[in-house]
Formats: structure tokens, C-alpha cells, sequence
């Protein structure tokens, strides 16, 4: 009986075995394959490009010259030669001029997706975190459109950006403010956003949608627990939401607020970070970070309290709709200038 175990336990093991052989080539094959055809479209970019350059009277040539080429290469090759598409080639060819700056782990449509992307830097970010992420193009639009690069960037009050520390392999060290996003985007959660609920309720779609909201918080973090129980003299408290970060080494302690900010949030979650200092964090990691996250912040409590200077202590905004570029580029610019007038006060 034993022998007859120990030989369906070899067939079980070869057959994973040869599974997996299989399964990386067709991988493999798949990738080779589109990016095959990503670098034709590259090589077809830059040969309209270059004919367009020549002709005497560009702008009208150049619609002329898709629309023939779209006919014709259509009726031969199909439907990605359309004259939509070929216009997306053309403009991929300029926003990647040099040929070594493809890569192969990206397809056809995640370049499609990064020609919305203006700035360069954060072209070059978020080609990098869909890379390292394993982002599809489903997250990668997401991303863009919550404009992740932005938010992340705005966060780094002291100029060091996180996006500059992924993007060159870590090479700067993170700070515990680098992993901090404000406002958060939470349209994943399909809560409306002048509904009356609470935060129990927050907390419980942040948990049935937890992929979304790791993928949200960012890189490197991983779900410890919900309504952590700390106790202290006799007393039980909770905390709503803990994480660690493996890339900072330490954890992340969440309050969530459906209201407006009070100092006793804030207090309340310096009590929190100081007792998980104290009962749970471990030699080898770094200090506890706390985040309480409401729907709409105070600044004369920031102001005044010890968020103004914490290292350790942040509070963020939480949206629960995806807003439009316009709308939370205005968000973002008028949390800057609300950065810049605290610096320039403090001089």
C-alpha cells in the first residue's frame, strides 16, 4: 500500500513537473510573440514617420497616406491596420524613438494605454511598476486615470519622490512618507458617496475588495489583520486595519473615519502606533506607521497637532468615486499650494 502511495506521489510530482515545462513555454511563446509584433509596429511607426517627414505638405499627405495604407493593409492583413490604429503607431513611434527603450514584458495595448501618459517621467514610472507589479492593462488604465504618479508624487513633501526611488531600482532609501498616497481612490468599493454608512461598513468592503485596496495602497504590503485586538491594563482596543510592508520593514496601522478629522482621531491613533511600538513590533523592523483615513480632513488640526510634524502619524482623504483627470488634478494642486504655504511659514 505504501509502495503504491509512494508511486502516485512520483506520477503526481513529474506530471506538475512537465505542467509547469509546459505552461512557461507557452508563456513564453505568447510573450515572444506579442512583442514580436510590437516591435513591427515600432519598425511601421517609424517608416510613416519618416515618409511623412518628406512630403512637401505634411498635414494633408500625411491623412492621405493612412488612409491608403489603412485600405490596403486591412483587406490584406485585418482590422489592426485600421486607420484608428495606425494613427496609435505613428504616435507610439514618437513617444518611444529609441528602440532600446521597449520591453518585452509590456503588449501592444499597455503601450497604447501609456500614449496618454504626457510626461516622461511618469511614462517611464508607471512602464516600470507595470512591469514589476505584473499590472494588466486593465490595472495599468486604472492607475493612469486615478493618476497614481501625481498623487505619490505630491506626497513627498521634501522633494524625494517614491516614483524616483522605483524607477532606479531603489537606489534612494524610502522613507516612511514615501509609501503614503493622498487622496486615496476607493471607486472600487461602489459605494456612493453621499450614502450614510459607517465605518464598519468601509472596513468591510476595504476587506471584500482587498486586492484592490493592496494594489491601491501600493507596493511591498501584505494583510496582517482587521479590528486588531491590543490590550493594555485590562482594557481591549482595535485597530481597523493592519498591514506590513516588506520593502520598509515595518507596519501599517489604518483608522478609518467616515467624518470630518478631530484631534481625538488624531490621539487616538498615536496611542495605537505607540502601544504596537511597544506589544508587537519586532527588533528587525522599522518604527510603526499610522494612517487614518477620513473623508474630509482639518487642516487647522493637522495644523496644530502632532501630524504637522510626525514622522510616524499621517491622515489622507479617501474617495469613493474615480474622479475625472480635471477634478483631481484640481484636488492635487490645491493640496500643494497648501504644502508650500506651511513651508513657507515656517521660514
Amino acid at each position: 500500500m505504501a509502495k503504491n502511495i509512494t508511486v502516485k506521489t512520483r506520477i503526481e510530482t513529474l506530471y506538475q513537473n512537465i505542467k509547469h515545462v509546459i505552461d512557461e513555454a507557452r508563456n513564453t511563446a505568447y510573450r515572444t510573440a506579442n512583442f514580436a509584433m510590437v516591435q513591427a509596429y515600432w519598425h511601421i511607426g517609424k517608416l510613416i514617420v519618416e515618409e511623412e517627414q518628406n512630403g512637401k505638405q505634411r498635414a494633408e499627405y500625411g491623412e492621405a497616406l493612412l488612409e491608403t495604407l489603412s485600405v490596403r493593409l486591412t483587406a490584406e492583413y485585418g482590422k489592426n491596420f485600421s486607420n484608428r490604429n495606425l494613427r496609435y503607431i505613428r504616435r507610439f513611434f514618437i513617444a518611444f524613438p529609441k528602440w532600446n527603450a521597449l520591453r518585452s514584458e509590456l503588449t501592444w495595448t499597455h503601450y497604447r494605454l501609456l500614449l496618454k501618459v504626457e510626461k516622461a517621467e511618469a511614462k517611464g514610472f508607471y512602464m516600470q511598476e507595470a512591469i514589476e507589479s505584473n499590472w494588466n492593462t486593465r490595472t495599468l488604465e486604472r492607475q493612469i486615470n486615478s493618476l497614481y504618479y501625481e498623487r505619490m508624487l505630491l506626497t513627498q513633501k521634501k522633494g524625494k519622490a517614491l516614483v524616483k526611488a522605483e524607477s532606479k531600482n531603489k537606489k534612494e532609501i524610502m522613507q516612511p512618507g514615501d509609501i503614503i498616497k493622498d487622496p486615496y481612490v476607493l471607486e472600487f468599493l461602489n459605494l456612493k458617496p453621499n450614502a450614510n454608512f459607517y465605518e464598519k461598513e468601509l472596513e468591510q468592503g476595504l476587506i471584500d475588495k482587498l486586492q484592490e485596496f493592496l494594489l491601491e495602497l501600493g507596493k511591498g504590503f501584505s494583510f496582517v489583520g482587521r479590528q486588531y485586538r491590543m490590550t493594555a491594563e485590562d482594557e481591549d482596543f482595535y485597530i481597523d486595519l493592519v498591514f506590513y510592508n516588506f520593502i520598509l520593514k515595518c507596519f501599517l496601522l489604518i483608522d478609518l473615519k467616515t467624518g470630518k478629522l478631530t484631534h481625538q482621531d488624531i490621539g487616538q491613533m498615536d496611542m495605537y502606533v505607540r502601544m504596537f511600538e511597544d506589544k508587537v513590533r519586532q527588533e528587525s523592523d522599522n518604527p510603526t506607521i499610522g494612517l487614518i483615513l477620513c473623508s474630509e480632513k482639518n487642516n487647522a488640526v493637522v495644523k496644530y497637532s502632532l501630524l504637522n510634524e510626525s514622522k510616524q502619524i499621517f491622515t489622507s482623504k479617501y474617495q469613493l468615486y474615480l474622479p475625472t483627470e480635471k477634478q483631481l488634478q484640481k484636488e492635487l494642486e490645491r493640496e500643494r499650494e497648501l504644502i508650500e504655504t506651511e513651508k513657507r511659514l515656517k521660514k
